[in-house]
């Protein structure tokens, strides 16, 4: 194994502080995000939709875990991210997110984030808005394209489920809120990169969309398939650890 491979494998376990998440989810048919995922992944689906994920995590502190404070990334992050589960080769089915794309407000952070992950980092200019207690949260390119645009209300005091949405109540709604325990990013030889994280504090509440655009979603194979705002919650101060990454096989589907 090369020593760039290596590094992309996660090799050392890592850890940052979330001084707050903001995390939506859409729902798609199934076969809609197929394309998205590798064929040894599953979609983890809900009354036959699975679900796209926007988490924008304002980051504190990243760095390899035994490093001082100090010495850590500070950072805001779009993650693209799609439900999914794999069943590695002891027949376990892993819940987890395949990340789509990641942007960033730190050059740094593109360099690093393609280096030890394959979570497709990109360079993005981050616009952040405060109105009493609505966010508004906007990215573009260099090039001055937009690629994200969502306003959310994060106190209100009865956050009711997006109108549309296919979940039932706020319990089953918490079920694809995300973080989950697992990530998958797909090798070149058929194994998948398998990271742990856990986290400290993680109490999400309901919030209210006020409006949204996600460029992503203007793209194939998302393009000419309406979104539907499936939840919507807010977290802060939560300390996030990342395991070193291990490498697995897909068992086989059943």
């Amino acid at each position: 194994m090369s020593f760039l491979k290596h590094l992309r494998n996660h090799p050392f376990p890592v850890v940052a502080r979330f001084e707050r998440v903001a995390a939506v989810s859409f729902a798609f048919p199934e076969a809609v995000l197929l394309p998205l995922v590798p064929n040894a992944l599953e979609i983890d689906t809900y009354e036959g939709f699975g679900f796209v994920t926007v988490a924008m995590v304002w980051t504190k502190q990243l760095r390899p875990a035994g490093l001082p404070a100090f010495l850590g990334q500070d950072f805001f992050l779009a993650g693209y991210r799609v439900f999914t589960r794999l069943r590695d080769d002891s027949g376990r089915r892993l819940r987890g997110l395949k990340i789509v794309r990641s942007e960033t407000d730190k050059q740094r952070m593109v360099g690093l984030g393609n280096l030890l992950t394959g979570y497709c980092y990109r360079l993005v200019s981050v616009v952040i808005q405060e109105a009493g207690t609505e966010t508004q949260v906007q990215t573009s390119l260099k090039d001055g394209t937009p690629t994200l645009d969502l306003t959310f209300e994060s106190h209100a005091e009865s956050a009711a489920l997006p109108k549309g949405s296919p979940f039932p109540d706020w319990h089953a709604a918490r079920l694809f809120a995300g973080p989950m325990p697992f990530t998958f990013s797909p090798a070149s030889d058929g194994t998948f990169v398998v990271i742990e994280g856990s986290r400290q504090d993680w109490v999400p509440r309901p919030v209210v969309v006020k409006k949204w655009w996600v460029g992503l979603f203007d793209e194939p194979p998302l393009r000419g398939t309406t979104p539907i705002l499936a939840n919507a919650f807010a977290v802060e101060g939560v300390s996030y650890r990342w395991k070193r990454g291990r490498i697995v096989r897909p068992g086989v589907r059943a």
